[in-house]
């Protein structure tokens, strides 16, 4: 007899008495439109209204993952929405979670900054540069990361303002870099 040794998942849902107390309040840009990621795929302005849509008619939400790990909720985002930069993102660690409070330590000591969203791809196109022209996604998660794959995509935390245009030149300032680099 063949054994299955593939990995089953089971999920519960709760309900209504699970509250939510404050934790550390992070926010900043997961996605930001029209810049190139890291593998060449580009997201264009309105990809994740659809997804936030639906999302909101089930009564769902965006969840809050550390590194991208199903099995690592650490917060909630009270506030996921597109604006004419990108996609926005502002929530809660909660104290109450093991790993929400590391990466809180890890934030207040500039280790990681990074974010980085989770989706399935929907609708995208290629250009004649050969890069993927994403229309529409199903978004998924907004995980905090140690390297996003959008360098450009960071958080705040505490309440900071973040100088997302400084954030743009030094993204910016990087790539153009990595091209010389490759030209050696």
């Amino acid at each position: 007899m063949e054994q299955d040794f593939s990995l089953d998942h089971k999920f519960c849902q709760f309900d209504d008495r699970i509250t939510v107390k404050d934790g550390t309040v992070i926010e900043g840009y997961a996605s930001f439109f029209g810049d190139e990621d890291r593998g060449g795929d580009i997201v264009e302005k309105g990809a994740y209204a659809a997804s936030l849509k639906r999302l909101s008619a089930e009564g769902r939400q965006v969840r809050m993952l550390w590194q991208h790990d199903p099995t690592q909720p650490i917060g909630v985002w009270d506030e996921v929405r597109e604006d004419a930069r990108g996609l926005y993102v502002k929530g809660r660690l909660l104290d109450t979670v093991e790993r929400a409070r590391e990466a809180a330590a890890l934030l207040e000591a500039n280790a990681i900054d990074g974010l980085s969203i989770g989706y399935r791809t929907l609708k995208a196109v290629k250009n004649d540069k050969g890069q993927r022209l994403l229309k529409e996604l199903e978004l998924w998660e907004v995980s905090l990361v140690t390297f996003p794959m959008l360098s450009s995509a960071r958080v705040g935390a505490k309440g900071e303002t973040l100088a997302q245009d400084d954030l743009r030149e030094l993204a910016a300032a990087f790539k153009d870099a990595r091209r010389e680099m490759t030209r050696m």
